[in-house]
Formats: structure tokens, C-alpha cells, sequence
């Protein structure tokens, strides 16, 4: 019977870590992929290495907080952890049906705090601090993004654009003892360096994703001892790989063509300022809600582009055929930047935040409701 429930606690965490290598994929690889810059399977074959390294250096952090630093004593009973685990991958499920990307790191948090409260051994203290953190980063996002959409936005798009040009990005001199790498015919500097630098925070977001989010996919299983530490960042980093390679082909295509609704740049800058903040937060054992995070920082950078137009007065509207400034489209309902990216107040849009906002922490907390009904009232564990 043990075996039976290890076989389906390890079942559950390969679901949980497959639907997070689908979803973070997309996420961390999106404008990679749809610039042209890396493939599918190369972005995929990135997320898992990066993952990995996540996960092996700072993860086991977070693997820690989740496993012993909210529930007194050894709460993790084999039946308890798959539950727990259920919880997390349903969390998953209920995002993708309303189109938001739910927070894994704060449905497994939640779902901790239920049992917690049910057993009447919550570490009040450890919970009290994880929460003060998760209203804390999105306000730093926030403003971090919305001071760099206000002054040095434009700059930024004007160094960071890829303009790409026919033939290969690099090709291989053979001329001497040993090939060495060297620009393509028609390749620039400018081309290379945007191009490194899009590849390089989609890597850097990887890392970040696998610092936060091995520990939902395996700190149960590590916590009641049915595997070690480094087995279960493994188990977890798999599983994500796996996910990367198929599922993630599907949110590869919608980030990538969604590129006209979050311009290139403003990608890198949400991902560069919501990495940073994640990592930091793993640094110390907490755990981080990506999308939260990420969220605000986009609203900020929105918010920080629309100031800067709203401090123009009376700006006449620019042709259609004019260059350089925003330009109106033939349908006369929105403005666009020069290389078609939406203008700054489009990607600002209260009404839209405050529901992806409410559907992102509404998630978390049916989570913690439902485990503290069934961890009080069903006898489990």
C-alpha cells in the first residue's frame, strides 16, 4: 500500500512539474521564440538546463521553507502530500480555464497554510513573513518598471531592437587550427548584442522559475522523507523538461504571437525586473509568485509610458504616413508606436488588471479553503 501512494505522490509531482514546464516555457522563452532568435527545441533544451541549475542552487531554499518552515512536526504523510500536490496541479487546471496564469508558488503556500490551520500547528510567524514579502515584491515591481517606462523606455528600444538580417547570426571560420566563431555576412553588432540579450534574460528567467518553483512540485515528497532533497529537485527539473518539449510548444506560439501586445522590449524589462525580484526572494527561502509579480510590473511599465504621453499637452495626432512618433491606425481606434507596438496608455488598462489581479489571488485562496475542509473534516493522514 506504501508503494501504491509513493507511485501516485511521484505521479502527481511529474503532473505538477509538467503543467509548470509548459506554462513557464512560454513565459520565459516566449519573445525569444517569437523574434526569431531561438526554435522551440532550442528554447525548450534552454528551460531545462537553466531550470535545473534553478532549482539546484537556490531552489532547495524554497524546498525547505515549504517542507518544515509552515506546519510544526512532520505533517506530510504520504496521503497528505499527494493531496497537497492535487491541489497545486488543480490550481494549474483552474488558470488555464479562465485564461490566467495562475500562481503556483502561492497555491502550494496556501494549500501548506490550510493543513496548517486544520492540524492547529500553523507557524503563524514564517506565514506572517511570506505574505508581508508577496505585498511587498509586486509594489517593487511596480515601480521599479514603471520609473523605467517614464525614463528610459525609449532609450531602451532604440539600443535593444533586432533588426534582423538575411543569412546565419554567426558562421564558423575554419581557416586556421581551430574553427572559431565569427559574425554572419550581414549580421551587426547591434543585431548580435540584441539578439545575446534576448536569449540571455530568457535563460536568466529560466533560472529564476527554477528557484521558485521546484519546491511546489516536490517539498511534500522531499518533507515526509519518500525522497531526498537532491531526488526530488531532480524529479521536479525532469518533469519540467518534459513539459517543456511538448506542452510548452502551444504557450511557445501564443507568448510569441502576442508580441504586438507586449512590445520585444517591454518584454525584456518586465522579465529582467520580475526575475531579479524572484531570485532575490529565493535567496531568501521564499517563495515567489512569478505572475504576480510580473503582472504589476507590466501595469507599472504601462503606467510609466502613459505618464510620460499624458505630460505631452496637446499633442496633435500624427499621420498615419508620418515617421517616427506614434502614428494612428486606418481604423482609427488606437495608436501605435513606429514598429507597431501598442502606444503607452494601451498597456495600462485598469478594468483588465484588477480582474487578472483578482482571478490571481482568488486561485490561492479556494486553495487554502478547500485544504482546510478536507484536512479538517475528512479523515486524511
Amino acid at each position: 500500500m506504501t508503494s501504491l501512494l509513493l507511485v501516485v505522490g511521484i505521479a502527481v509531482a511529474i503532473f505538477v512539474g509538467f503543467n509548470i514546464g509548459g506554462s513557464n516555457t512560454g513565459v520565459a522563452f516566449g519573445p525569444a521564440v517569437g523574434s526569431g532568435t531561438v526554435s522551440k527545441l532550442g528554447a525548450a533544451a534552454l528551460m531545462s538546463v537553466f531550470f535545473l541549475l534553478g532549482g539546484w542552487t537556490l531552489g532547495r531554499r524554497v524546498v525547505d521553507t515549504l517542507q518544515q518552515g509552515l506546519v510544526a512536526g512532520d505533517p506530510f504523510t504520504m496521503e497528505v502530500t499527494i493531496f497537497v500536490l492535487l491541489f497545486i496541479g488543480l490550481a494549474l487546471f483552474l488558470g488555464n480555464v479562465f485564461g490566467v496564469p495562475a500562481s503556483t508558488s502561492m497555491t502550494a503556500v496556501g494549500a501548506i497554510i490550510g493543513l496548517g490551520l486544520a492540524l492547529g500547528r500553523l507557524n503563524t510567524e514564517a506565514v506572517v513573513e511570506i505574505v508581508g514579502w508577496w505585498l511587498v515584491a509586486p509594489i517593487v515591481g511596480f515601480w521599479t518598471s514603471g520609473m523605467i517606462g517614464r525614463y528610459w523606455y525609449d532609450d531602451l528600444a532604440e539600443r535593444i531592437a533586432i533588426d534582423q538580417t538575411e543569412g546565419p547570426l554567426l558562421e564558423l571560420d575554419r581557416s586556421g587550427a581551430v574553427p572559431r566563431p565569427e559574425l554572419g555576412p550581414n549580421t551587426t553588432q547591434r543585431e548580435f548584442g540584441g539578439t545575446a540579450l534576448v536569449v540571455g534574460i530568457g535563460c536568466y528567467m529560466a533560472f529564476s522559475a527554477g528557484t521558485s518553483n521546484v519546491a511546489n512540485a516536490v517539498a511534500p515528497l522531499v518533507g515526509n522523507g519518500a525522497i531526498s532533497m537532491n531526488q526530488g529537485i531532480l524529479l521536479a527539473s525532469g518533469a519540467t523538461a518534459l513539459g517543456a518539449f511538448t506542452i510548452a510548444r502551444r504557450t511557445l506560439d501564443t507568448v510569441g504571437n502576442d508580441l504586438t501586445d507586449l512590445p520585444l522590449v517591454a518584454a525584456l524589462v518586465v522579465a529582467t525586473v520580475s526575475s531579479t525580484i524572484v531570485t532575490a526572494l529565493s535567496a531568501l527561502s521564499i517563495p515567489a509568485s512569478f505572475v504576480v509579480i510580473a503582472t504589476m510590473s507590466v501595469v507599472g511599465l504601462g503606467w510609466g509610458r502613459a505618464t510620460v504621453a499624458d505630460s505631452v499637452p496637446d499633442a496633435p495626432a500624427v499621420p498615419a504616413s508620418s515617421v517616427g512618433g506614434a502614428v494612428e491606425t486606418e481604423d482609427s481606434s488606437r495608436m501605435v508606436e513606429p514598429d507597431g507596438a501598442p502606444a503607452a496608455g494601451e498597456l495600462y488598462q485598469p478594468a483588465t488588471t484588477a480582474r487578472v489581479i483578482l482571478l490571481q489571488n482568488l486561485v490561492p485562496g479556494i486553495a487554502t479553503v478547500a485544504a482546510y475542509l478536507v484536512f479538517r473534516y475528512a479523515p486524511i493522514g
